[in-house]
């Protein structure tokens, strides 16, 4: 029975390691530990890929549910109640933390505009657009929630002027690097690990560049010469259970996709190897692009 035990486990353990090639997501802080381990079912339904809106309403807000005492109120006392502006129904978000649009992309353009947000816009409403809005709501008398309802939206849009084209879509946050040798001929993904960008190229030409992250040391994003073996538009990750949308698979389980936790986080997580993008409108032009067989190059 003991010697049936251990073969059990370790045929457990191989498996857990050939799915884990097969696969990959992002690391939710920066100290995971193993890669080998994933994450249980509940953790995987609150990490900021999954699920990215993680704010609850504050404790005490009014709207948050009635209170027992106003369904048995007076007459009186509920219109006095439903003329009072603390006892209206708080104003629906417009923008939230978790959204993902092109006014999203606005709202941080406008607030780079203002010098609240130093990073490019993303698209994605994350920790740093929340705090961001945080900070104008108290410096403009508005209720500092971090979401953009109709009043804050409207002070923004007064005190800001549209977005140019190149406010909303800059190149990239980081500066590229001179590209490899080997991506100097054909259909290639440039990936610099050293300034942290992507760059298409065709036969030596830039079309487009963006910002991207890697895995940490536990799961590094492997290094060298490789090809694009398949795509998915829509993909799920078989042992972190996150989404990795636009994954073009270039090592086994690594591929390049896109990952709302860079768009929420930036740089403070980490991949389980993958190449992480964090601007999902650039890579889905990307994504249609790039044939299977394409080159990839990684390199420092």
């Amino acid at each position: 029975m003991h010697r049936q035990r251990v073969m059990a486990r370790t045929l457990g353990l191989a498996t857990a390691v050939a799915l884990a090639a097969t696969a990959c997501g992002s690391q939710k802080t920066e100290n995971t530990g193993s890669a080998s381990t994933a994450p249980s079912a509940s953790a995987a339904v609150t990490t900021p890929e999954s699920s990215p809106s993680s704010d609850d309403k504050p404790a005490g807000d009014p709207s948050a549910s009635p209170s027992a005492s106003a369904s048995s109120a007076s007459p009186s006392a509920s219109a006095s109640a439903a003329s009072s502006p603390s006892a209206s129904p708080s104003v629906k978000a417009v923008m939230a933390n978790g959204d993902d649009s092109e006014q999203v992309r606005e709202l941080q353009a406008r607030l780079k505009q203002l010098k609240l947000m130093s990073v490019a816009p993303t698209g994605f409403y994350g920790s740093k657009t929340t705090t961001a809005v945080k900070s104008f709501q108290s410096r403009n008398g508005l209720t500092a929630s971090g979401s953009v309802d109709a009043e804050t939206w409207k002070k923004i849009q007064g005190l800001t002027k549209k977005p140019t084209a190149d406010e909303l879509r800059p190149p990239t946050v980081n500066e590229v690097d001179a590209p490899d040798p080997r991506c100097m001929t054909g259909r290639v993904m440039c990936i610099s690990k050293e300034s942290r960008t992507l760059a298409w190229m065709i036969d030596g030409k830039v079309i487009s560049t963006m910002d991207v992250r890697f895995g940490s040391e536990n799961t590094p994003t492997r290094e060298g010469v490789f090809d694009v073996g398949w795509k998915a538009k829509e993909w799920t990750s078989t042992i972190y259970h996150t989404p990795m949308p636009y994954a073009m698979f270039f090592s086994g389980g690594q591929a390049v996709h896109y990952s709302a936790d860079f768009a929420a986080r930036g740089y403070s997580g980490a991949s389980h190897g993958c190449v992480n993008v964090r601007d999902k409108a650039k890579l889905s032009k990307l994504f249609d692009d790039v044939k299977v067989g394409d080159k990839v190059v990684v390199y420092w």
